[in-house]
């Protein structure tokens, strides 16, 4: 029996649903279960030939298993040493190495250090730094946000200098990244998953958060969606997400990445609605199914093959636009 894990934490409606899903589908040979585990002995095979992974971002606990868990053979959906390393930072020049649009973007020192940290330890940083050409080279508006964060925690809208520097001083330790803002006109969230599959669903992040995902939304322009789904796949399929969010924020027919490190997507029933609740539950339970069909997994520690680069082309997946 191979056996399919889901390993979560406070949502409600995804975890059960997927479980659900895949033991509805009868498949011999498997199974799908809540992870379940106390203490991890060093190097012990986890028992699970896939874990659907929705959590370890926020428990360290979590993280460090599913990393023993790989040195064994099972399949992490996200790769857990990637996720522990990527950053949003990162993922922007990334972008822009793949010809994928991006907002101007500057990676800021924190405004405050920890105890540890004194003067001598950054005598390698520029001070002050060079605000005026900082600046000049965002604009405003712009966004101040951490360049590894997610949930719109610690983000600020600034449109000038006085301010950004009223929300950098809130910004306590955080390693901060100052964004042009992009006056989009249409604005998308894209669920892709297995590096071949997107779903483009209409958003709006200045409605309450409930109310983001845009179930009436109007018809777009086929070459636009087209482009939407292209990026969105050319940056998964670089930062070898499995199952991820790409966010484009779209002004004068350019889509603009604005946030693709995702890889435990909201999937809540209420939230997304129930015709991308159906797609997202049905498709990842399609991945797992694959991956633990496949069989055990091969971990390679060499960092670079977890940037997989740009992938030769190929016919894209057919997409569907939420309604």
């Amino acid at each position: 029996m191979r056996k399919i894990g889901v390993l979560f934490g406070v949502e409600n409606t995804f975890p059960g649903a997927l479980v659900e899903h895949i033991n509805a589908l009868e498949i011999d040979g498997i199974q799908a279960e809540f992870v379940h585990l106390g203490g991890v002995q060093e190097a012990s095979d986890s028992g699970y030939a896939v874990i659907v992974d929705r959590i370890s971002h926020d428990m360290p606990f979590y993280r460090s298993y599913l990393k023993n868990a790989a040195l064994s053979g099972t399949q992490i959906v996200n790769n857990p040493f990637w996720w522990s390393a990527d950053d949003k930072f990162f993922n922007y020049a990334l972008a822009s190495k793949l010809g994928v649009a991006v907002p101007k973007t500057v990676l800021l020192p924190p405004k405050d250090y920890p105890p540890q940290i004194n003067t001598r330890s950054l005598r390698n940083l520029e001070y002050p730094l060079d605000w005026a050409g900082i600046f000049d080279y965002i604009g405003f508006p712009a966004f101040l946000k951490p360049h590894d964060g997610g949930g719109w925690r610690d983000v600020f809208h600034v449109h000038n200098p006085e301010e950004f520097f009223r929300a950098y001083d809130q910004t306590r330790d955080l390693c901060m990244t100052l964004q042009a803002a992009v006056k989009f006109n249409e604005y998308f969230r894209c669920y892709v998953v297995g590096q071949e599959k997107v779903r483009i669903m209409p958003y709006d992040p200045r409605r309450p958060h409930e109310h983001r995902y845009v179930l009436d939304s109007p018809e777009y322009d086929p070459k636009l969606l087209a482009r939407v789904e292209k990026d969105a796949l050319t940056l998964c399929k670089a930062l070898g997400y499995d199952l991820n969010t790409v966010e484009f924020a779209v002004e004068d027919g350019i889509p603009y990445a604005i946030d693709f490190m995702n890889p435990a997507p909201d999937a809540d029933l209420h939230s997304v609605g129930k015709e991308s609740f159906t797609w997202i539950v049905d498709e990842v339970a399609k991945l797992a199914i694959k991956k633990a069909q496949a069989g055990p997994g091969t971990l390679d520690l060499n960092w670079s093959a977890f940037l997989k680069g740009p992938a030769p082309a190929k016919k894209a997946a057919a997409k569907k636009v939420a309604k």
